[in-house]
């Protein structure tokens, strides 16, 4: 696994600061927005110049969303001990997931197309496929490429799809996870949906006033059980769901429909009793639509409520790279046997009555849930269990 977030630049950095409850959202000191000092983000306290210096890329046209792939697909790499001729292997597969993309250089694309030039270094930046073409090029990856972007499923969606590539035979291995960075693009546009919280988020409290959106990037490397041999093992992907909630582009249905639907599949797939599951990793936005309509969906799919809570109070919402973030907290969790707390939260929603951990715990868990629900309706949950 692989990893970077506004609480840390590695998996082990990671696991200590959830652990420690830190929370890495804070006003914007890096990234220029007419926002900086009034709304909090989920910034990653690292430069793209610092970044920039440490991959020795100085070409104009790389951005951000890249170099922050480059540094969790990096540390997923070497942290597995994949030797070259696994990555360059036709039967190695990528798969991304991001919605900024090379979006994050809006401004520098418009400045050269008002400057009437013959083209822009940003232009082939800003395809959403640039991120998987950069790493594809520096690391001559052989096999199977694509890029997914489903909104806030998106990473979510890119570690189902290698899983199903891995079963359907085509593909031995697949690197799976996403990549976000912050832009203006995004942050003036969830700012004109009035859904950023002029406070640091709290998921399903009472008083919630929105998100906060993060930036980050984690990648997960999947193989077959059967070609593992001797490498590491942290956990085994059970279960997966996508389903569409079809109600509105950028609000979920009050019964939660799509959250459960696919909740109930990811179950169905790992042939799993919704008793089963001892913790879910929830998507806990801290909108007033999302929680309330997560929340109905749990108490509908469970006779019992297991322990949940959201990382998004450490982090932010992450948006492409969410589902993959998550789901290396998740299997951080499952891996350690311990629980890491709901940030902020202080009072139940009424109506649901549903109160998430909200300290950090040691706690037996076989199997662990991690919800990624999407703008469009497209909600994925993923099922992981100890290997």
């Amino acid at each position: 696994m692989g990893i970077i977030s506004s609480i840390g630049d590695s998996v082990g950095l990671n696991r200590n600061a959830l652990k420690s409850g830190k929370c890495g959202i804070s006003t914007l000191g890096l990234f220029p927005s007419k926002y900086s000092g009034e709304l909090p983000c989920g910034e990653i306290k690292t430069s793209t110049e610092s970044l920039c210096e440490k991959f020795q890329e100085n070409r104009e046209g790389i951005t951000r969303t890249s170099l922050l792939a480059r540094h969790a697909f990096e540390e997923a790499i070497n942290d597995a001990g994949w030797d070259k001729s696994f990555i360059t292997s036709p039967e190695t597969a990528f798969v991304n997931a991001t919605t900024v993309g090379g979006m994050c250089l809006t401004d520098e694309l418009y400045r050269d197309a008002n400057a009437a030039t013959n083209g822009s270094l940003y232009l082939s930046s800003y395809d959403c496929g640039s991120v998987a073409l950069y790493l594809q090029k520096k690391f001559r990856i052989g096999g199977i490429i694509n890029t997914i972007n489903t909104a806030c499923s998106s990473s979510a969606n890119a570690i189902m799809f290698g899983a199903r590539l891995i079963k359907s035979g085509r593909a031995k291995r697949v690197i799976a996870g996403g990549v976000d960075s912050l832009s203006k693009f995004t942050l003036n546009g969830f700012h004109a949906l009035h859904i950023l919280s002029p406070e640091i988020c709290r998921p399903f409290d009472l008083q919630r006033k929105g998100l906060n959106l993060g930036e980050g990037a984690a990648f997960l490397l999947l193989e077959k059980e059967e070609d593992i041999h001797d490498r590491k093992v942290f956990a085994e992907i059970t279960g997966y769901g996508n389903t569409n909630d079809s109600f509105h582009p950028s609000s979920l249905s009050a019964e939660g429909n799509g959250p459960y639907l696919a909740m109930r599949e990811a179950l169905n797939v790992s042939q799993l009793k919704p008793a089963d599951i001892d913790f879910i990793n929830a998507h806990g936005t801290g909108t007033e639509n999302n929680d309330a309509a997560e929340s109905k969906a749990m108490i509908r799919l469970f006779e019992k409520q297991p322990a949940f809570a959201s990382t998004k109070s450490n982090i932010g919402h992450t948006l492409g790279a969410a589902g993959g973030v998550e789901a290396v907290y998740s299997i951080l969790g499952l891996l350690h046997q311990e629980a890491y707390a709901n940030l902020h939260f202080e009072n139940a929603i009424e109506g649901a009555g549903l109160v998430p951990v909200t300290q950090n715990m040691p706690m037996p868990i076989n199997h662990i849930m991690s919800n990624s629900f999407g703008f469009g309706g497209n909600c994925t949950s993923l099922i992981f269990s100890k290997a």
